[in-house]
């Protein structure tokens, strides 16, 4: 054996291998041998290999630390998180200062979601060694996790100071200023990161996503380009959400949602099958959210939840994410069945709780946004599963069997986008019954606008505004002379270079106004202060298309080629206002300098909006809700009857 491990440290991996099976030829329970052999396996790769013959090595020698750990590697790499686990505390059992099983065991507990039990892991492994670069950027990632962020930063310094070019802590530590809003920080990191390593998984499209939410935007069509290009090719390049807000069309945002899908949600067989159920009296449908709270998704699924048949449908909402103890909060509480809070288990755990509830439908409300679990999904959890409200696009994913969607969202011509199969409603977005504009109408003055003179608006988020969109409405603005255009502000740096990309264009910086945030029930009132809402393209207002629509602000879109470029365009047919919808970008340009100069036109059009919502959408909630059951009705019965899914329509009673 001194022959083999002595291969194996100058690199001779294949002749370190077959001087290991010489050796097991003769003696098949040659413990080193085993150990080599098997940990070699894990380093090429090989997992299932690995821990195969690990297992041997540490069933002929069971006080071996290292072969329990080796061990414990091998089982995380097939995901078998438990029993990994379980290797990692027989090492340590041994051997109660083996750093590596301390690290080891902090990943392991990260990935079944104890990032509380995996910060401690990472904190024993750093007082054997100090100097343990990557336990202090996995203790990072740790602390994110817990939401504690200003420590994830200093944890991602410490690994940085030993490690400057450390690409992960670089990267990590970007994405963690970002949520804290400390965007050129964020910025500065990622580009970093980029630099040394520009082809690292993803990176491209973090780094890209700050710069549009800072609507920075020095060479973003080369940047643009790079993108497309890169999907195209299958590349690691864009997670599928930044896809979206990019000027690509619907084939290539496919693309980024397969690629993503393979890289970190891939399907999990681990589950059996699930056997095909006989019909019950209630359908079992289970909505899976991080965002039962204060939150667009939670608004408007409440009012879904509320409107269930329950002679038909048993109700269970699965809570992913941080509770707000909020209004949304007790309404889903009170109208689900039952809410299970699964915030701390993982994917797969999951899973199997939403099987053990026989669920039967189980419908994902998050997609690709901020703290989804598609791989809750990906393990399987109900017959039929369905995307719906949370993620405009598809997920690409062979565990999604529908997107729930209307003709108008996503038209029969793009189905081929689509990895799911298209249930289509009437209508796509359910409408919040529950908004309130409680706070009294401010003044233009208020608001900082002029008090004479047509105000268009836009509050979308600013990663949405594109240069095309401002070179739309700067034609409009330079058709319509006397109108003042109103933005969210979302953050500082957005603010100060868009007025700078207006006045490049020729704009009067005095014509661009800037709104602050606001508490919900102000912002729905000072909607008043606007005539017209001009859309973003390539991706949509949603919910705050629909939040102007209900406050009486005509909203003008332009449908594009891809599900969040034609959201705007559902509510407004929903609405009665299909003519608002533009089919080009020049008919967009044209209609808004129309209706600019036409302040009767405005009138009229609010009044329409005005009368529809003392009216109330035509049967509201619970006329959405029975659409929905009647597509889960449908999903249900083709699984059933041994079906697969496939596309169909709901018709408008």
């Amino acid at each position: 054996m001194p022959r083999a491990f002595a291969a194996a440290g100058r690199g001779a991996i294949a002749e370190a291998e077959a001087l290991c099976r010489a050796v097991l030829a003769a003696e098949p329970g040659h413990f080193e041998a085993l150990f080599l052999l098997g940990t070699l396996a894990g380093r090429a790769g090989r997992a299932e290999e690995s821990a195969r013959i690990l297992a041997q090595a540490v069933a002929r020698h069971g006080g071996s630390a290292n072969a329990h750990n080796n061990l414990g590697n091998a089982l995380q790499a097939l995901r078998r998180f438990d029993e990994a686990l379980a290797s990692y505390d027989r090492a340590l059992a041994v051997k109660p200062d083996h750093g590596d099983a301390h690290y080891n065991r902090g990943i392991v507990q990260a990935a079944l979601a104890r990032h509380a039990d995996a910060l401690a892991s990472y904190d024993r492994a750093l007082a054997l060694r100090p100097e343990h670069v990557d336990a202090h950027a996995n203790r990072g990632l740790a602390l994110r996790e817990l939401g504690r962020h200003p420590e994830a930063v200093a944890a991602f310094d410490r690994a940085l100071a030993q490690q400057p070019a450390h690409v992960g802590a670089l990267v990590n530590r970007g994405l963690v200023l970002r949520e804290m809003k400390r965007l050129p920080e964020a910025l500065a990191s990622l580009a970093r990161a980029l630099a040394l390593a520009p082809s690292h998984p993803f990176l491209f499209g973090e780094w890209l996503h700050t710069r549009m939410q800072m609507c920075d935007w020095n060479g973003i069509d080369r940047d643009f380009e790079r993108l497309a290009d890169g999907l195209a090719r299958g590349e690691r390049i864009c997670a599928p959400f930044t896809a979206l807000a990019a000027p690509v069309p619907a084939a290539i945002q496919y693309l980024a949602a397969q690629t993503w899908t393979r890289e970190k949600c891939p399907q999990d067989g681990a589950l059996p099958p699930i056997a095909r159920r006989p019909r019950r009296d209630r359908i079992r449908v289970a909505y899976v959210s991080p965002d039962f709270r204060e939150h667009p998704v939670g608004r408007l699924i409440a009012g879904t939840l509320e409107a269930h048949d329950r002679a038909r449908f048993e109700v269970t909402a699965i809570a992913i994410g941080r509770a707000d103890g909020g209004d949304v909060q007790h309404r889903v509480e009170a109208a689900a069945d039952r809410v299970v809070d699964a915030r701390a288990l993982p994917d797969r755990a999951v899973a199997q709780l939403a099987r053990e509830l026989d669920v039967d439908v189980a419908v994902d409300l998050a997609g690709f946004t901020t703290d989804s679990r598609p791989g809750i999904f990906a393990a399987r959890a109900a017959p039929v599963q369905a995307s719906y409200l949370g993620y405009l696009g598809t997920m690409g994913a062979p565990y999604i069997d529908y997107l729930i969607a209307d003709r108008i969202a996503v038209p029969e011509a793009d189905r081929r986008h689509f990895a799911e199969r298209i249930a289509q409603l009437p209508g796509y977005y359910p409408d919040d019954v529950t908004r309130r504009a409680t706070a009294s109408p401010p003044s233009r003055a208020a608001c900082g606008l002029p008090a004479a003179g047509v105000v268009l608006c836009c509050f979308n988020n600013s990663y949405k505004l594109l240069p095309a969109t401002l070179d739309r409405w700067t034609a409009i603005l330079r058709g319509a002379p006397a109108a003042t255009l109103w933005l969210y502000a979302q953050n500082e740096w957005a603010q100060t270079n868009l007025r700078r990309e207006f006045a490049g264009r020729g704009i009067d910086p005095q014509r661009i106004v800037f709104a602050a945030w606001t508490p919900r029930d102000e912002y729905l009132a000072r909607l008043a202060a606007a005539d017209l809402f001009v859309d973003t393209h390539p991706y949509n207002a949603g919910t705050t298309a629909g939040d102007a629509l209900w406050a009486g602000l005509p909203v003008l879109t332009y449908a594009g080629d891809t599900f969040a470029g034609r959201v705007a365009a559902s509510l407004l047919h929903a609405a009665g206002l299909p003519e608002l919808v533009a089919d080009s970008p020049a008919d967009y340009v044209a209609a808004a300098i129309a209706l600019a100069s036409a302040p009767e036109r405005l009138r009229a059009l609010r009044q329409r909006l005005a009368d529809r919502r003392r009216a109330g959408p035509p049967g509201g909630p619970v006329a959405h809700t029975r659409w929905l059951e009647s597509a889960y009705e449908a999903m249900h019965a083709r699984h059933l009857a041994g079906l697969p899914p496939d596309d169909f329509a709901i018709a408008r009673e």
